[in-house]
């Protein structure tokens, strides 16, 4: 999809609200939704249509931790760092993965697009720790290296369906 196609689309998104403020964070929510983070031309197209600053925009866009202004990979790899899940090792599983993926500072999509590596504080699944999950499925009990193993699976899923 090129860029021009999404913002017509983000302002179409916009156009749906009104084109009224109040629906800032409705609107954001709604093009994360659709394209799993919210890029610089998108915030700057919400910002004019609203008639609102661009400093307005980015600062709701980066006070609410759910928002993502980085493009996310095709998997969502999240790894619970909650009290259950960190006694029970969690924490060498995010370095694995972060290592795994050449993740350095603050970036946590890997250069080939395809995953993203998350914390989460819980994920509701404490007797299942140390827990991860990938696009939504709960993966029980891992170690560093079964996190891997399943990252590496995927891989492969992805190289065939390409191949």
């Amino acid at each position: 999809m090129s860029n021009q196609d999404v913002l017509r689309r983000v302002g179409e998104i916009v156009d749906g609200y009104g084109c009224r403020r109040e629906h800032l964070i409705a609107i954001m929510q709604d093009i994360q939704s659709e394209y799993k983070y919210l890029s610089t031309d998108a915030l700057e197209l919400v910002a004019d249509k609203l008639g609102i600053g661009v400093a307005k925009v980015y600062s709701v866009a980066t006070f609410y931790e759910n928002f993502s202004l980085e493009a996310k990979g095709k998997y969502i790899i999240k790894v619970c760092c909650g009290t259950a899940c960190h006694v029970r090792k969690s924490q060498p599983i995010y370095d694995g993965l972060r290592e795994y993926l050449g993740l350095k500072g603050k970036k946590k999509t890997s250069d080939d697009g395809l995953f993203t590596l998350e914390t989460v504080a819980c994920l509701g699944a404490c007797g299942l720790s140390p827990v991860m999950t990938g696009n939504d499925e709960v993966y029980p009990k891992m170690t560093p290296e079964s996190a891997i193993a399943l990252l590496e699976s995927l891989r492969a899923k992805e190289a065939k369906k390409h191949a």
